[in-house]
């Protein structure tokens, strides 16, 4: 060491030579200087020596302690539910004395109200006339709930239909109107059946042929008793206000009196007859099923499903080739998708036109296993562009086979019977075996007489009995029908000439497809619970019946069908049409039930007792409206029109109207499959995913399926369906309401209106306070000079509300109404009106005061009318805590008047304009607030106006403006005044600007900090983006919606750099400012 400094060590990279050189000078050398470059990389190298050491000190540091116990996570508490437990008789007003609960809960409120208003009788058409000096003059409004089946729950469907119904029905109420709306449920006679044997089966292991017919619809009656109130009990949850004392049920005696007056008579007419045709069969069910009940699904080719009665899965979506030998020496190859059906084939079919099979047409091929000849015959229907253009036929198991065998006079050869088994008419090799076991075997046999081709891939749809799961099988068999054209041609004049309206008018087109195009109705099926046919076939004594070859048969077969209430009137009729004694004849009722679409077609008359005729059928026949679902146009609706024209002469309804299908938030089909079926009642009261999750598990999916739904389920309910009350699932439905659109349904926006309803909840809480025990509303609101501009803006924003109600009813415009109703609570009674309030309430002004509790009131009462419709409940809760502003008011919300424009002619668009326009400053105001985070500062505010009449207008709402916005003191700057420096500034119009003064209520330092670091972020990202999008083959690769996007990202980021610039300059200023 020399002088105190170390002598520098030898470079690494020195070479020993150098070294022995440099030693031999006698002299030390200076060291070779390190390149730029070298002196960099030991740098970055000793950095990241120091910072390793740095951690692990830090680390043993950290072992060397003793360790922490691990903190608790902190349990959220569940709020404890509110619950209304005062000792309250059914039918017992519910006690609404005392104060309001500090917040919202449905349970609380859904207390004990429908039972009073039952008792009460609010839902009888005769309340409207009790008050013999005040008898209603309107007409009655009337209609009838679509039945819901005996057998299910409620899903959100039905629950759309109730909340449409039930908030028309008590608009009409409200409106003085006589109202009727008749509840009822339909014995659902397939699925009720089903649901019986399967709990006959788990709970006795006994099948319903062992009990015979009579014990087994002894049991199926027990079984309705037991659990067919569940239905109703739903229906009174979500608050239908029907009149249960008038309620039907299908099997009920009444109902079937009519149902068989109904068959007799359209029987004796000749409209409904007795022929053997294709139905669409049920193997599983034994039973034909109706077109409601078979499910087209589509599948894209080779696919296995399993089949009740099969424990191997079944392959479907495939075409099999093969050949037919031609009488010529020839072969002709055909395709089917189902193989097992050519035992029954009897002839084969060409287009004319091929000029492939011209030279067969008129010659015979010989069927490989029974040698039966089957004619080769020319038909335009034929598709030459199918299978091979050549297609087998076998009208006893093909719809449009049936039709083409008609029309050359086909046999008609039925292979598989009731059962899915094969028959052995055509071939005893494969009797008794099962259909698509038959299918193995017949292409075995095929491919050994070398008559099998190929098979290949085919997009098919298979017709599933929704009941069953099973596959559909068109099977020939004598059911009886309703002849249905002239009835239709009745049904489309009615449209036509306007007698009959449909709503939304769309949907006249598809009504005239149908009806246009409309098939004979089959309304027999091979059931035991139903409506039995109540027709009897004559038997002779000593004679045989005919065998139905001829038409003079079948004319003879159908005159020995019978049709009577009884056998004793059967026996009567027989005699009298044929001529012979009773004594010789002998009867036996079909055993056939009818369909129970059949039965539900006469509900709207029925119900009211027809055919005898009574007084509600004289009073409220025909209904006023059908409200219903579009996928039960012509099912229901049509042959509703059909029945009733034909049994009554009228039409059974004027108007209907058709709302939209409910599917999920993503525009889906409700399928369990899928999990997004929701029961309304999970809505209602709410569920955790678990108990989602074991709904699925309780049902019938396979492990798969469940499996998807569990995850479609955890994607859209991650945490499960929050309790959001009757009323809310109401309002949402009815306000997703659009004509002509599908309703896509995010159950979490329905807590958005549980959240409105507290909104409500707690608007009312705070005016009951301001009001005080000591108010007394006047009879009647009339405005006079007290009134502040609020107070008449309030009042006008109300009447607009009243208008838009007004008109929106008799157009079903709920989107319309509901906007309106929604946003006068929250938007204008809510976050204006009552804020206002708040400052003139504490002032010492009496009048003021007197005057707004006045206003306040009529706000309420009015606005809680006019929610009333959609949300029963909670208007109820809150209308009861309202004084009442005479004596002889109505005891409830639901038969009080409800709003017309006539009653509140406060409409002040002039007044409404210039409110505007203070909220407008309002706005800006609050955007400033929030940029700069005054959260509890109050800055002056200068509004510069370059207007005189815009200045006056906005002096008359300084105060408004200066409560909404949280400012200090306002002025009004006109000319040329100035605000002072130190400002920050907005534009509310091209003649308005707000200015907040903001020296000394903000750190700028601070501030200016926090900018800058936003500033360096946002340029960060900025250039990213633009070295992504300056990239050479960005154009030409990246898709669209993404160049889209990154583009809309540029433009945000540039738009916040230039408002952050321009806080950072008006920062800048107010410090200046505030140093000066």
């Amino acid at each position: 060491m020399e002088n105190g400094t170390p002598n520098p060590a030898p470079a690494a990279d020195t070479k020993p030579g150098t070294a022995t050189a440099a030693a031999g000078d006698g002299k030390e050398q200076p060291p070779p200087q390190k390149t730029e470059a070298q002196l960099k990389k030991e740098a970055k190298k000793q950095a990241k020596l120091d910072k390793f050491k740095q951690k692990q000190d830090k680390k043993a540091k950290q072992e060397s302690k003793p360790k922490a116990e691990k903190k608790e996570k902190k349990v959220t508490k569940e709020k404890p539910v509110i619950r209304y437990e005062k000792d309250t008789s059914p039918g017992e007003k519910k006690d609404v004395v005392g104060d309001l609960p500090d917040a919202y809960s449905p349970p609380y409120v859904e207390a004990a109200w429908y039972p009073w208003w039952q008792k009460m009788g609010f839902f009888k058409p005769e309340y409207a006339n009790k008050d013999s000096n005040k008898t209603s003059s309107s007409s009655p409004f009337t209609m009838c709930l679509p039945p819901p089946n005996v057998t299910g729950n409620l899903h959100l469907g039905h629950t759309l239909t109730v909340a449409i119904q039930d908030s028309l029905i008590r608009w009409h109420r409200m409106r003085g109107v006589p109202t009727l709306w008749v509840p009822g449920c339909d014995h659902a006679g397939i699925a009720t059946q089903v649901v019986v044997e399967k709990s006959l089966w788990h709970n006795k292991q006994l099948r319903r042929q062992d009990l015979g017919r009579d014990k087994f619809v002894e049991e199926v009656w027990k079984w309705k008793h037991e659990k067919g109130d569940e239905i109703y009990n739903q229906l009174k949850r979500i608050g239908a206000s029907l009149d249960w004392d008038r309620a039907n049920f299908t099997m009920d005696e009444k109902f079937s009196q009519a149902v068989r007056e109904a068959f007799i008579r359209l029987h004796d007419e000749g409209v409904i007859y007795r022929s053997n045709r294709l139905v669409n069969w049920s193997c599983s069910l034994n039973s034909a099923i109706s077109d409601i009940e078979v499910e087209q699904e589509q599948i894209s080719g080779r696919t296995k499903r399993h089949v009740p009665g099969y424990e191997e899965p079944v392959e479907f979506g495939t075409l099999v080739y093969f050949s037919y030998p031609v009488d010529t020496g020839d072969e002709i190859t055909v395709a089917t998708t189902r193989i097992e059906t050519m035992l029954g084939d009897t002839a084969i079919a060409v287009n004319p036109n091929d000029s492939r099979y011209k030279k067969f047409i008129g010659r015979y091929a010989i069927h490989p296993l029974n040698k039966s000849r089957l004619p080769i015959v020319a038909d335009l229907r034929v598709d030459k562009d199918f299978g091979t253009g050549a297609v087998k036929i076998t009208p006893a198991h093909d719809y449009n086979d049936y039709e083409m065998g008609r029309s050359h006079i086909l046999d008609s050869v039925s292979v598989i019977d009731e059962a899915g088994l094969m028959t052995g008419e055509s071939s005893v090799q494969f009797q008794g075996m099962k259909r698509f076991h038959a299918r193995k075997a017949i292409l075995k046999v095929l491919k050994d007489k070398g008559l099998y081709k190929e098979t290949k891939e085919n997009p098919m749809i298979l017709p599933i009995c929704s009941r069953s799961g099973d596959i559909v099988e068109p099977l020939l068999k004598p059911q009886w029908y309703v002849r249905c054209e002239s009835l239709a041609k009745q049904a489309m004049r009615a449209v036509e000439t306007g007698d009959l309206k449909i709503k939304p008018e769309m949907w006249v087109k598809t009504w005239n497809y149908w009806l246009g195009d409309i098939k004979d109705w089959c309304i027999s099926r091979q059931l035991w619970w139903g409506h039995r046919i109540p027709a009897y076939k004559v038997t002779v004594k000593g004679d045989s019946l005919p065998k139905g070859d001829t038409s003079a048969d079948v004319e003879m077969e159908n005159r020995l069908w019978i049709s009577a209430h009884t056998e004793m009137d059967a026996r009567k009729k027989a005699s009298d049409r044929l001529g012979i004694s009773q004594n010789m004849i002998e009867l036996k009722q079909d055993d056939d039930v009818l369909d129970t679409w059949f039965s539900s077609a006469l509900f709207p008359f029925a119900a009211h007792g027809w055919p005898e005729q009574t007084t509600d059928l004289a009073q409220y026949y025909p209904c006023s409206l059908m409200e219903t679902g579009r996928d039960i146009l012509f099912f229901w609706v049509a042959r509703m029109v059909l029945m009733g024209l034909k049994l009554t002469n009228k039409l059974p309804f004027n108007e209907v109207y058709l709302h939209s299908m409910v599917h999920d938030a993503h525009g889906r089909k409700m399928s369990k499959s899928l999990g997004n079926v929701i029961d309304p009642v999970d809505v209602i009261n709410g569920i955790s995913l678990q108990g989602l999750h074991k709904i699925l598990e309780e049902g019938n999916l396979d492990g798969k399926e469940i499996e998807r739904a569990k995850a479609g389920q955890k994607a859209d309910y991650p945490t499960g369906i929050p309790e959001c009350g009757t009323d809310a699932l109401r309002f949402a439905l009815c306000a997703y309401t659009s004509q002509g659109r599908d309703i896509n349904l995010d159950v979490l926006r329905v807590d958005g209106y549980r959240r409105f309803c507290n909104k409500m909840w707690n608007a009312t809480k705070f005016a009951l306070m301001a009001l005080g025990d000591d108010f007394k509303p006047v009879p009647k609101l009339e405005l006079s000079l007290s009134e502040s501009l609020i107070d008449r803006w309030i009042l006008s924003k109300l009447s607009a509300a009243v208008k838009t109600c007004e008109q929106g009813w008799p157009l079903y415009d709920f989107p319309g109404i509901t906007t309106a109703i929604y946003a006068f609570w929250l938007y204008e009674l809510c976050d204006v009106y009552l804020e206002y309030l708040k400052p003139v309430l504490q002032s010492d002004n009496t009048a003021a005061i007197a005057t707004s509790r006045q206003v306040l009131y009529t706000c309420l009462g009015v606005g809680l009318r006019l929610i009333s419709p959609f949300m029963p409940f909670i208007s109820e809760e809150l209308y009861q805590r309202l004084p009442r502003r005479t004596g002889d008011a109505p005891p409830s919300i639901c038969v009080t008047p409800y709003p017309e424009t006539s009653d509140h002619p406060w409409f002040d668009e002039r007044l409404e304009k210039d409110v505007e326009l203070a909220q407008n400053v309002i706005s800006k105001a609050r955007s400033m607030r929030a940029d700069y985070n005054l959260t509890k500062q109050r800055a002056n505010m200068y509004l510069k106006c370059s207007d005189e009449n815009l200045a006056s207008t906005l002096q008359n709402y300084v105060a408004f403006i200066q409560t909404l916005s949280s400012s200090g003191s306002i002025h009004i700057l006109t000319n040329d005044g100035q605000p002072p420096i130190g400002c920050a500034m907005a534009t509310v119009s091209d003649k308005c600007e707000v200015h907040l003064q903001l020296t000394g209520l903000v750190d700028t330092s601070k501030e200016i900090e926090k900018l800058e670091k936003r500033i360096s972020s946002l340029t960060s990202q900025q250039t990213r983006l633009q070295e992504t999008m300056d990239k050479p083959d960005y154009e030409s690769k990246v898709p669209e919606n993404v160049k889209k996007t990154n583009s809309e990202k540029m433009l945000q980021t540039q738009n916040e750099l230039e408002k952050i610039t321009d806080a950072i300059k008006m920062f800048k200023i107010v410090a200046e400012a505030a140093d000066n």
